[in-house]
């Protein structure tokens, strides 16, 4: 583990975040605004791929998180998702479900081995 492990969190869950936000976005795009895909995919699989090494930094992959880091980690990153969907649903973007938030960061979560 690092020195700095809150650092590493953090980063962690902005990263995570990140590929839920873009996950939720790119589901909401109407057939009208298809040019925005490619964007919401690249940002889906960089925010992955740095996700996971951030991951590997915390805890072994073999071993789940302990359930005071995974419960942390899974209220910041749907804090986040929230915040940012609610600013773009101000600024005029439509067709976004906030009721995703929840499902997707559990499987997400799921995914990458961290129990909740």
């Amino acid at each position: 583990m690092t020195q700095n492990r809150k650092e590493v969190i953090d980063r962690f869950t902005g990263n995570l975040a990140n590929y839920i936000l873009h996950s939720i976005l790119e589901r909401a795009v109407e057939k009208s605004h298809r040019e925005f895909l490619p964007g919401y995919q690249r940002a889906l699989k960089n925010s992955m791929n740095v996700a996971t090494a951030y991951r590997n930094k915390i805890h072994p992959l073999d071993a789940p998180l302990p359930e005071k880091d995974a419960s942390y980690i899974k209220t910041k990153i749907i804090q986040k998702v929230r915040n940012e969907l609610n600013l773009r649903i101000s600024k005029g973007y439509g067709g976004i479900d906030l009721s995703l938030i929840e499902p997707s960061v559990e499987n997400v979560l799921k995914e990458l081995k961290i129990a909740v």
